[in-house]
């Protein structure tokens, strides 16, 4: 148990001291271990449970340690954070074991350090149910608290959406996604790849909003299994399933999709295009676009062609050349932290305006490849209102040649319709947070 929560503790290091991305750096870690499957899944839980948790966590240890935990050393503290989870969020690990597993773990870098550990831990136990540990007046406070969350961001989510939306938003955030794949159907059909799954063991069921998704509840991990593998199948959030049947495709357009890496969106493009037409798929790190040329080789896509180029920087090459330019702008990522809940942690309001800056010089830039009678599709994976409908209706005043066409996907309880023809969806536990406007270019 020790060298699981050891790894754990290595892991978070990364991410808090080096702004390491978490899925990265656990599969990393975990691939080099020596760990049974059951020590990889609680490093996996400690992990993501520490980074979801941990604005709670730091409170509840400011408590205990009144001389602040900036003056802790790192490897003590988070040795405090992944015990403190594990007592207050899981109940299958009894508290006595992971006090005495604490302090094994802080004995090999320093006796004091135990000796800390065990009086905070200790302490912890005996007065958990009787301290405040926020100002239980503050809705601010008492939101960020109960659901891990600085201060700045829930005030974001009040602010822009009221209370009772912004607690809906908090809870879907921290909830544990499933995995969502979508059918490939230049390959297969969604009743072929349904049973193959149901005969392969896993535990499915229909996707909420997209006729091509599929959700996988239980399971072996899917990029094992020989759908993906073969390429009837691929993994995407459901959210993002919706942009490309959001792009009124038909046959032999030529899409540009200006920020594409991974490639999702293009590939389902192409899909949906049977494979004709071009999709020029475009990313500004070269590094990037090996990822893209793999999806479309396994989903058996020969219709996409990848590129470096900067989306903000305008190319002649392009001038009024595209049926359909798809720009899914880089973004603070607040729609996607269930999955990365580190960015709690690394973004702040002013890296939100420095985005900003740079979102509005792809949207300018991005219309003009745009042909007239051809649509802009703008999305993004976040809920702030100043990425979002702000820049929107920044864009249409700049550019009024182009107008908002609306977009609807049925009744669907976590999707909000805006009067202008814009939607935010909402995370739940099928979908992460997602933004997405269609414009259409008339001269």
């Amino acid at each position: 148990m020790n060298s699981a929560r050891k790894t754990a503790v290595k892991i978070l290091k990364e991410v808090f001291d080096k702004s390491a991305y978490s899925n990265i750096v656990l599969g990393r870690e975990l691939n080099n271990s020596q760990l049974n499957d059951k020590d990889k899944a609680l490093v996996t839980e400690i992990v993501y449970g520490t980074l979801k948790y941990r604005y709670t966590i730091d409170n509840i240890l400011s408590y205990y340690i009144k001389s602040g935990l900036e003056k802790l050393e790192t490897y003590i503290l988070n040795i405090l954070r992944i015990s403190v989870y594990q007592i207050a969020y899981l109940d299958k690990i009894p508290e006595f074991a992971v006090v005495n597993e604490a302090v094994e773990l802080a004995k090999n870098k320093s006796p004091k350090g135990a000796k800390l550990v065990n009086g905070v831990l200790r302490s912890y136990l005996r007065t958990k149910g009787s301290v405040d540990y926020y100002n239980k007046n503050n809705k601010l406070e008492e939101l960020s608290f109960k659901y891990s969350f600085p201060m700045w961001m829930v005030k974001l989510f009040v602010e822009s959406y009221g209370n009772e939306q912004a607690e809906k938003i908090l809870d879907g955030l921290n909830l544990v996604p499933s995995v969502t794949v979508r059918v490939n159907n230049l390959k297969t059909d969604y009743e072929e790849a349904w049973q193959r799954l149901e005969e392969s063991g896993y535990d499915i069921e229909e996707g909420k909003i997209c006729p091509e998704a599929i959700q996988i509840k239980k399971g072996k991990n899917i990029e094992d299994n020989p759908l993906f593998k073969d390429g009837l199948i691929t993994v995407q959030d459901e959210s993002a399933m919706m942009i490309a049947p959001s792009m009124d495709l038909e046959e032999n357009m030529v899409i540009l999709d200006l920020c594409s890496a991974p490639g999702g969106k293009a590939c389902h493009a192409a899909e949906i295009m049977n494979n004709t037409g071009r999709v020029l798929a475009f990313d500004i790190h070269e590094s990037k676009l090996p990822l893209i040329k793999e999806n479309a080789e396994r989903l058996g896509i020969n219709n996409i062609r990848c590129g470096v180029l900067d989306a903000a920087i305008y190319s002649q090459a392009y001038n009024d050349k595209a049926d359909r330019v798809l720009i899914d702008v880089p973004c603070s990522g607040l729609g996607i932290i269930r999955k990365k809940p580190e960015i709690k942690w690394t973004k702040d309001k002013q890296s939100i305006k420095n985005l900003v800056k740079v979102q509005r010089e792809i949207m300018l830039n991005a219309a003009k490849y745009v042909k007239k009678g051809g649509k802009l599709i703008y999305s993004t994976c976040t809920l702030s209102k100043e990425e979002n409908e702000e820049n929107i209706k920044w864009f249409i005043k700049k550019c009024p040649e182009f107008t908002i066409e609306p977009l609807y996907y049925g009744k669907i309880d976590n999707i909000i319709y805006h009067k202008e023809g814009y939607i935010t969806i909402l995370p739940d536990k099928n979908m992460d947070g997602f933004f997405v406007a269609k414009m259409i270019k008339h001269r």
